[in-house]
């Protein structure tokens, strides 16, 4: 696993490291990992992911939040999947609080109604929920009607050249204004120059990730950029 922290910019501090799948080659990215995912691994890979990545947590002593991907098609049953989940971080004393996990929809979500029952089991084990690349996939805002999750991360659809897109702009704020009535935080990731972070700043992200902050680094916290 590698670590790529999301900065909270009211304090400079880090919010939360998003744990991301790397091969025993680490030039394998996520991609190239998830690539040799298949209907017959695939229940193992996610369960094998989660303690993976709390272990390492435990390990690194993350003090915040740890943000962990997971693949809906992969949760068969919502309160059996998550036992090995629960029963690492007891065992390693990483408070289940501070675990967000991370579905995405960039890939067509066909089960909603079980996508549904894993969010909400989720919530009331007291995970947190997040959507990531907001933007990207097919339903776009239908699933904050259907998921209400806690957090959605911004894909870079929105983000890229936002400081000279006035339609990007545009869109991001009627997105953060729909999030603030149903009190989900917003993340804006991809972020790669100041002039990106300027503008989201002035429409009122608070919470960031990207290489401008930092790269990720495998199985170790990166040092964190000041902005």
């Amino acid at each position: 696993m590698a670590f790529q922290p999301i900065v909270d910019i009211r304090d400079n501090t880090v919010f939360a490291y998003e744990a991301l799948v790397r091969g025993h080659n680490l030039d394998d990215t996520s991609t190239a990992v998830l690539a040799k995912v298949n209907d017959s691994n695939r229940y193992h890979f996610d369960q094998a992911c989660r303690v993976r990545a709390i272990e390492l947590a435990a390990q690194l002593h993350i003090p915040c939040f740890l943000s962990i991907n997971f693949l809906p098609k992969a949760v068969l049953e919502p309160s059996a999947c998550i036992r090995k989940t629960l029963d690492a971080a007891t065992r390693l004393g990483f408070p289940t609080n501070r675990i967000i996990f991370e579905f995405t929809e960039n890939q067509e979500i066909v089960d909603r109604q079980h996508l549904t029952n894993i969010v909400r089991q989720y919530q009331r084990l007291g995970f947190k929920t997040a959507i990531d690349d907001f933007g990207d996939g097919y339903a776009g805002l239908n699933l904050l009607t259907e998921f209400r999750p806690d957090f959605i991360k911004l894909s870079d659809t929105f983000v890229h050249d936002i400081h000279q897109d006035q339609v990007r702009s545009s869109i991001v704020k009627g997105v953060l204004a729909i999030c603030a009535d149903l009190g989900i935080q917003v993340i804006a990731e991809s972020i790669e120059s100041e002039a990106q972070l300027a503008r989201l700043k002035e429409l009122g992200i608070y919470l960031f990730q990207g290489f401008l902050f930092a790269r990720s680094e495998v199985e170790a916290l990166p040092q964190v950029r000041q902005h």
